[in-house]
């Protein structure tokens, strides 16, 4: 019952932390903002010069920009949340405090980084497609269960996010200076994601394995999601993909932890 009532908090305490920062808020939504027009002017122009690419018509190419642009920072894309703090925690040894807490490491985090998502959700996602919704022919749903399918889909991608990132800031036992693991996460995740270009226009063999791995939850997914790609057992199917591969991940996080905890090797601790 006490856990019931602390991780609920936690999320709060996430959100409410992120909350306090306005001016970096403002400055990520103005910078999202002109990104999005960037790629917008992009898209438009590869999308005139071939019509239909990766199944998409331009204004399906331009929701999917913008649907990126909204979900970029709660998905963390670029990097951030809590990562960057768990390996800087285990290298100095302040870890050893939070494992000393009468609440699980894992979840922990992760209630706390569902809470920043929620605000980065609101405080940097809903203005960028406001804005790109006002300037450019997008094709948004009118369909409240389209919505409802797609804030399911946000939330299971979330987790993947999560559970993607744990991994790499738990390699900070072993290797006590986690940035190398986490520079090439990163880079998997831009590129993996759909955050350059929807993984649609990937042709042949490679295009079928890139929407497989567990990146392609974060955002091509959500967004196709939110296009109406999925319906019916489609629909199910895509979900399901979010929702094995979380497991599947949060599942490795609880072995990586239970072997950290038992071989804890601390730089200066």
């Amino acid at each position: 019952m006490h856990s019931l009532r602390l991780f609920p908090a936690v999320a709060v305490g996430g959100f409410r932390r992120y909350a306090a920062y306005r001016a970096a808020t403002a400055a990520g939504v103005f910078t999202n903002t002109v990104f999005g027009f960037i790629l917008s002017f992009a898209f438009m122009a590869l999308w005139g010069e071939r019509p239909g690419l990766g199944g998409y018509d331009r204004e399906q190419a331009l929701t999917f920009v913008w649907t990126g642009q909204a979900l970029l920072a709660a998905m963390a894309l670029l990097g951030g949340g809590f990562q960057e703090e768990l390996q800087e925690r285990i290298r100095s040894g302040d870890v050893v405090v939070d494992l000393y807490r009468p609440a699980d490491l894992q979840v922990w985090w992760l209630s706390a980084d569902l809470g920043r998502a929620a605000f980065q959700l609101l405080g940097r996602g809903v203005v960028p497609m406001a804005v790109g919704a006002l300037v450019f022919p997008l094709v948004l749903p009118a369909d409240p269960l389209v919505w409802a399918a797609f804030a399911l889909s946000v939330l299971l991608g979330l987790l993947v996010g999560f559970a993607v990132r744990y991994l790499v800031a738990l390699s900070a036992f072993w290797l006590l200076d986690g940035s190398g693991v986490s520079a090439v996460s990163g880079l998997l995740c831009v590129f993996f994601s759909g955050n350059l270009l929807p993984l649609t226009v990937f042709p042949g063999a490679f295009g079928e394995v890139v929407r497989t791995l567990p990146w392609a939850a974060m955002l091509q997914v959500p967004a196709d999601v939110l296009l109406g790609e999925y319906r019916g057992a489609g629909l199910a199917g895509a979900l399901a993909f979010q929702g094995g591969w979380a497991v599947v991940l949060l599942a490795a996080g609880r072995v990586a932890q239970s072997a950290a905890t038992r071989k804890v090797v601390v730089q200066g601790g």
